[in-house]
């Protein structure tokens, strides 16, 4: 998840940047104070370009405390990163040019490719220390006896204004981490309820599709939250098990949440009380004002909801339909779906209690439940090559046509083929970064060249640069200008230089200026050109990835935790989602079968775990063994447009007769997910077939 979508989800999103919040001013004075006074105590320390020390402040501003203290203890470690390595690289390569230059784009290359395997704020140090690197070597060009100080100088810059940022983010009107995650929880357990209304009463499809895309990356912002937390106080570090927990019966929760739109099924006498409580549960929930102030009232009547799901209710002995047009299975498919959300929902609740009122000792509790990421290793070698390749190319124009002013143009090159190589649409980020900075530029020079070299002073500076940077840090407050409003803050900075001392020289700060905007032109052409990411591609590759590990649920001999598979799923389908827009309506059938997914893969461990039940006859192991070997082989063979297999078929009908057989409940809880099964994968079945490729 890029760092701008997860500021959308703490933050309220705004109408527009006319209509600031009151967090939004907050903010905005925080960071433009804080950026001031990094500035005033770069001047006092005399450091050689004062305007890092401000533009840090900038960079690692974000809504949350947590936030900003993450980013910037990434950024210190990605600049002390990239100081050692353009130490090294520079000591070893610098009497060569073109020696030092091929190996500073390979660093870079390298960089890029970790940076695309990691998530955000270690994505962004990653970055960060390859063309750190190149920042500092290319000034060094020629007098490699300066690079240490060169290094030295930057890194204090640098730790000036993480320092000054994370200060007034955590004492000045805070904005907690941890707030945010119980207020974040609460909305997606409302979320939720609202979802789960709506698939009882067979809400508008738009609608319900919204709201599951919402709550699969609340979830995982929940995630990357819970680390922020535990950087503003170790004490949140007590309370890290209960998220990480609650997270993954959040998941388990959607899931089920889904299976009960899914499978809103004709009503008979045993489904009838449970759907009528269930349903006015989540009808009260979603709709009653503070609903989770006091969460043991709707605890009490979960924990019955989900007791009454684990009883047998009289079903008709013959097996075959009752006079409602239900059969067994279908009845027992119901009730343990419906079972499973009440305790599901149930769970989350519990969590939102632990964090409320946390515990002051460690929980005893051993097994942590695993939360996994997917990593695009074929989409990060892309990018490492495409930065690689874009930095040494324009390397090489410079060393060639020796134009001084290019060295700024291959910085900025390498800064955006790498900062924006891993976001879903790059070329529209770095498009949104060109604007911000052109936008800078007729700002950055009547302030830096006309007003303060015939009004010097600290105070004349704050008088015409605070009314430029209070909007700018508004518009980062406000997710739909956050890219362009950075960008301009950053550059406005970049192009201004404040020193103690402005002078007017318009010479070198437009060729400064045309380099920096050639460079991010160029680093757009290279996402355009070389090697260019097919939307479609990536979203069969990640496909493809989901297909083959139902197949390893399937197969492997060691059955995984639920928890692991489903947040991996999970995480897929949340970087499925902005590269399926892009395809249009082509990619909708690929969302829907990713969710159902989902469920298949709940369902084989369901099924997993039975062969392990001591009670279940051998020949149900057997068959059940069988049923999965077939499983896998439909999902890792069949091709789209292919019939299905008569796994399927078998599935259906092996569920009919393990109902005629038995009236035991773990027996018909088979027959139950063999249903799940093949009725998803019928819904589905192009998904649940070999990608062409």
């Amino acid at each position: 998840m890029t760092w701008t979508r997860l500021k959308e989800l703490v933050e309220t999103p705004l109408s527009g940047l006319t209509q600031p919040t009151r967090s939004d001013w907050i903010f905005a004075l925080r960071t433009v104070s804080a950026g001031l006074i990094a500035l005033l105590a770069a001047y006092a320390l005399k450091l050689d370009r004062p305007q890092w020390a401000m533009m840090t402040v900038f960079i690692v501003a974000q809504p949350v405390a947590g936030m900003v203290l993450a980013k910037g203890f990434y950024r210190l470690l990605g600049t002390l990163a990239g100081g050692l390595a353009a130490i090294g690289i520079t000591s070893l390569f610098g009497v060569n040019p073109w020696l030092l230059v091929t190996v500073l784009a390979l660093w870079i290359g390298v960089c890029t490719l970790v940076s695309s395997l990691l998530r955000n704020p270690e994505a962004y140090g990653a970055a960060l220390a390859g063309y750190t690197a190149m920042i500092i070597s290319l000034p060094a060009l020629g007098h490699s006896n300066v690079v240490v100080d060169l290094a030295v100088a930057r890194c204090a810059e640098i730790v000036l204004g993480i320092v000054c940022a994370g200060v007034t983010s955590r004492l000045i009107l805070p904005k907690l981490a941890a707030d945010a995650i119980i207020s974040r929880l609460k909305r997606s357990i409302l979320d939720l309820a609202e979802y789960a209304s709506g698939a009882f009463s067979g809400g508008e499809p738009a609608s319900l599709a919204a709201l599951q895309r919402k709550l699969i990356i609340d979830a995982q912002t929940l995630a990357e939250m819970r680390t922020y937390a535990r950087l503003e106080a170790p004490s949140f570090a007590t309370r890290a098990h209960p998220v990480r927990r609650t997270i993954g019966q959040l998941l388990w929760a959607l899931s089920a949440a889904r299976a009960l739109h899914s499978h809103r099924a004709p009503k008979n006498a045993a489904l009838i009380p449970m759907r009528r409580d269930l349903k006015n549960l989540v009808g009260e929930l979603a709709a009653t004002p503070g609903a989770l102030d006091d969460t043991s009232p709707w605890v009490a009547r979960l924990d019955a909801i989900a007791g009454k799901a684990k009883e047998i209710p009289d079903l008709p002995k013959d097996g075959g339909p009752n006079a409602t047009g239900e059969d067994k299975v279908g009845t027992i498919t119901r009730l343990t779906i419906a079972g499973d959300f009440a305790e599901a929902l149930k769970q989350v609740m519990r969590g939102l209690d632990a964090l409320c009122s946390p515990v002051s000792r460690k929980s005893r509790e051993r097994g942590q439940p695993a939360l996994v990421v997917h990593r695009d290793y074929q989409a990060a070698w892309r990018n490492a090559v495409r930065a690689a390749l874009a930095t040494l190319l324009v390397a090489i124009f410079w060393l060639t046509t020796k134009w001084s002013e290019a060295a700024g143009t291959v910085i900025l090159v390498a800064v955006v083929s790498s900062l924006f190589a891993a976001r879903p649409d790059p070329v529209q980020s770095a498009w949104g970064f060109f604007t911000g900075t052109l936008i800078a530029l007729p700002f950055a020079f009547l302030v830096g060249q006309v007003a303060l070299p015939a009004l010097p002073g600290f105070g004349w500076f704050t008088l015409f640069v605070v009314p430029i940077l209070m909007p700018a840090a508004l518009g980062m407050a406000n997710p739909r200008h956050v890219g362009v409003a950075t960008a301009f803050a950053i550059n406005f900075l970049a192009f201004l230089s404040p020193h103690q001392q402005m002078i007017y020289d318009p010479g070198p700060f437009f060729a400064g200026s045309a380099s920096i905007l050639v460079g991010i032109l160029i680093a757009i052409g290279v996402f355009i050109v070389v090697l260019p990411a097919n939307p479609w591609v990536t979203v069969e590759r990640l496909s493809q990835a989901m297909r083959e590990d139902l197949a390893r649920l399937c197969l492997h001999e060691r059955i995984p935790r639920r928890s692991a598979f489903e947040s991996l799923a999970y995480d897929r389908i949340n970087q499925l989602m902005p590269q399926v827009q892009q395809t249009g309506r082509k990619g909708d059938p690929i969302l829907g079968g990713s969710i159902s997914a989902v469920t298949v893969g709940l369902e084989v461990l369901r099924l997993r775990h039975a062969q392990l039940n001591s009670a279940i006859p051998h020949e149900t192991v057997e068959s059940i063994g069988n049923f999965l070997r077939g499983l896998a082989r439909e999902l890792l063979f069949r091709r789209p447009g292919e019939p299905q297999t008569a796994t399927i078929a078998v599935a259906r009908q092996y569920a009919a007769s393990i109902a005629e057989r038995s009236d035991r409940l773990e027996m018909l809880q088979i027959a139950a997910s063999l249903r799940i099964i093949a009725a998803a994968m019928e819904d589905y079945p192009d998904f649940f077939a070999r990608s062409r490729g």
